[in-house]
Parts: structure tokens; sequence; C-alpha cells
């Protein structure tokens, strides 16, 4: 299961995993603000095959699910909709596809996401009107 919590400049970063529960804290933004999330999830993870990784833009965290295979059909513990959470559909996998690839594809994912920069050695071609 990935999570990511999109907060720029991300300082002092905690993530703690708990068998049943997700909890998130940082100061983010030039203003220093409080981020803080619990999550209550919907089933067991196992806290010590989880991982998180900072980059500039957000912390990006990989949950192993404490049983594999099984679907989860929510995030949370609750029904209820929050308003902060979304589904990334960019990144959705089935979960019948489910397997131990999984873990191993976070540290790739995290490395592409470090390198989505640019290259300055790229000629990109001119546009007529980009300076008016």
């Amino acid at each position: 299961v990935f999570i990511e919590f999109c907060v720029e400049d991300s300082k002092d970063v905690n993530v703690n995993f708990e068998k049943s529960k997700l909890t998130f804290s940082c100061l983010g933004g030039s203003d220093n603000f409080k981020h803080l999330n619990e999550i209550d999830l919907f089933n067991n993870i196992d806290p010590n095959e989880s991982k998180h990784k900072r980059t500039d833009r957000s912390i990006l965290c990989c949950l192993r699910k404490g049983e594999s295979g099984q679907a989860w059909p929510r995030l949370t513990k609750e029904r209820a909709k929050l308003n902060w959470l979304s589904v990334d559909f960019n990144n959705w996998k089935d979960w019948e596809d489910d397997s131990d690839e999984d873990m191993s594809n976070f540290d790739r994912f995290s490395e592409m996401m470090n390198n989505m920069g640019g290259d300055e050695d790229v000629d990109l071609p001119e546009v007529d009107g980009a300076d008016d």
C-alpha cells in the first residue's frame, strides 16, 4: 500500500508504523506549518517491513500488508469520507496482481521521483511568442 503525503520542503519528518496505525508528522513550507496525520488502517501491516522516503515535495510511504493477497476495500478502518485523502489512480494496482516485488519497486519509484527535475542537457524547441 503506497501513501504519499504532499508536503513541500518538509523538516523533522516522523513516520511511525504500528500494526494497525500509521502516524505522520512534519514541519512544512516556508512558514514551518505543523502537519500531523494519524490513520487507523483498515487491516494490519508489518511495521518492520514498511518504509518511507522524504523528497523535496512529499513523503512517500510503502506499507507492507500483514496478510499478502488480502484485498482492502479502503485505506482506513472507518467508512467516513476523509476530505484530505484521495486515490492516486496513476499508481493504482489491483490487489489480485499483488506480489513481493512491490517493496523493491518502492526504491526505484522514489529514485524516479527524485529525477523528475529534468535534464539540463536537453535542448528544447523554440516556442513562437513565448516571450510575449
